[in-house]
């Protein structure tokens, strides 16, 4: 099966920046789309970026322009980072791939466990 590990969340000021890695491990033949979604406390989990294998990205209108979502394909690793930091962005931040192929099986989706980002005023 497939795993994914998040490291990289924590404690930070307002303003800060922080960088989120989530690599994805088993016998992976391929990952189409890796990203990063968020849930603070009380709220539903949301979009906060993705980014797919030929390089099309999607970001939440609310990070655009602070944050930066990348991925190294041969490695199964996807990026977050994360700058002008606000207290708003405190939250789990959780990595999910989509459309993963571990052959001969095509899998819809995988998650990570999360990260916890806590952003202080």
């Amino acid at each position: 099966q497939v795993q994914l590990v998040e490291s990289g969340g924590g404690l930070v000021q307002a303003g800060g920046s922080l960088r989120l890695s989530c690599e994805a491990s088993g016998s992976i033949f391929s990952i189409n789309a890796m990203g990063w979604y968020r849930q603070a406390p009380g709220k539903q989990r949301e979009l906060v970026a993705t980014l797919t294998r030929d390089g099309s990205t999607n970001y939440a209108d609310s990070v655009k322009g602070r944050f930066t979502i990348s991925r190294d394909n041969a490695k199964n690793t996807v990026y977050l980072q994360m700058n002008s930091l606000k207290p708003e962005d405190t939250a789990v931040y959780y990595c999910n791939a989509r459309d993963v192929v571990v052959r001969p099986t095509r899998y819809l989706e995988f998650w990570g466990q999360g990260t916890l980002v806590t952003v202080s005023s």
